[in-house]
């Protein structure tokens, strides 16, 4: 066998819901966030030791977590930020987690999703977007109170007077003084808004809810973008392939899953590869091949995109519940933690990497 494989490596049953898993930044250890059936939000820290998850600390907080990032940290301090379901986006040293290092009151109702930017992740300022049941995305820098920018429904996302909410966020094209947030919702809605000009950059529907997506890097300029989707499929887009008389980007679109694709993750030492899990129970590796050319032009004589491909690398179905959470090692290719809503969390590694071309 040549191809890549994917393997558990370690699995713990745990007593809660967990809602996201996160590695903690050049270490050998995992966050994993969640809710108590008693309505009560836990942080625990785990390490892998001989194929065992040995729990290395609990903290019980008094809203239940839904989300968090490391994406906005240094590499010194390594704080989590994290998203609660009221509403709250707090910082957390994991060294002392009794108290938050910083907190807000975000949104008035529970927050979906959360991404960082500008600390071990991006260049530029360090900032936390987060989005909302409520509809808004806000984004935060954790060194001042106050939003730095706030974004409310648009009318057309309402229905019976209440707004789409907002399932996913993402930070990309974050170099130089250039940086872009994606934003996606319950009624198919994915927009990009360019946070150097304050201006909506690009919009489409994808008939679908959006459950996540993701830039395949956030520190370059815009290269691809994956949407994933209720509907059992997901979205490619093409970045950089803008056409002057569409002004859209070519994309292609992909089935998967037979179910809800809940999460998109890349791989962080090849961004073509990537991973998707869904509510099948099941992890899924890809890779996008590229067109011969990405441009053509029409007989109008205007450049139009051309989509590529996607090219399905392995699949492994590690549990009967829906995997809602995954996140890849920076430091070692192939190792991940994910988590299901069997409630249980596993680290795996994707072998024979190297063989994809």
């Amino acid at each position: 066998m040549t191809s890549p494989q994917i393997n558990i490596l370690g699995n713990k049953s745990l007593t809660f819901t967990v809602y996201d898993t996160k590695w903690i930044p050049s270490s050998s250890r995992f966050v994993v966030l969640g809710s108590h059936a008693r309505g009560i939000g836990v942080i625990q820290i785990y390490e892998m030791q001989k194929n065992e998850l040995v729990l290395r600390s609990e903290n019980d907080k008094q809203s239940p977590f839904k989300c968090g990032t490391f994406g906005a940290t240094s590499l010194e301090e390594r704080h989590l930020a994290t998203g609660d379901m009221n509403g709250r986006i707090s910082t957390w040293d994991l060294q002392r987690p009794e108290s938050s290092v910083w907190t807000s009151k975000g949104h008035e109702q529970m927050i979906y999703c959360i991404d960082g930017i500008g600390g071990i992740k991006g260049g530029g300022a360090p900032e936390i977007v987060a989005g909302s049941r409520d509809g808004k995305v806000s984004v935060w820098d954790v060194r001042t109170t106050n939003p730095v920018l706030k974004l409310d429904p648009a009318p057309s996302s309402y229905t019976n007077n209440v707004p789409s909410d907002c399932w996913t966020v993402c930070f990309g094209n974050s170099y130089d003084q250039n940086r872009v947030l994606g934003a996606g919702f319950a009624n198919g809605d994915v927009k990009l808004f360019d946070l150097r000009t304050s201006k909506t950059l690009w919009m489409t529907n994808v008939g679908k809810g959006v459950c996540n997506m993701e830039f395949d890097r956030s520190d370059i300029e815009m290269n691809k973008l994956v949407v994933t989707t209720l509907g059992a499929t997901f979205r490619v887009y093409d970045m950089r392939t803008r056409g002057e008389s569409s002004d859209t980007f070519a994309h292609v679109q992909h089935s998967a899953h037979e179910s809800t694709i809940w999460n998109v993750k890349h791989l962080p030492q090849n961004r073509e590869v990537w991973a998707t899990t869904g509510g099948d129970g099941k992890i899924n590796l890809w890779k996008y091949e590229y067109p011969a050319q990405r441009k053509i032009k029409t007989k109008e004589g205007k450049e139009e995109g051309v989509a590529g491909t996607v090219r399905s690398l392995t699949s492994l179905e590690i549990s009967t519940q829906p995997v809602l959470a995954f996140d890849w090692n920076q430091d070692k290719e192939g190792l991940f933690v994910t988590s299901a809503l069997d409630q249980s969390v596993k680290v795996g590694a994707v072998t024979r990497l190297s063989t994809v071309k």
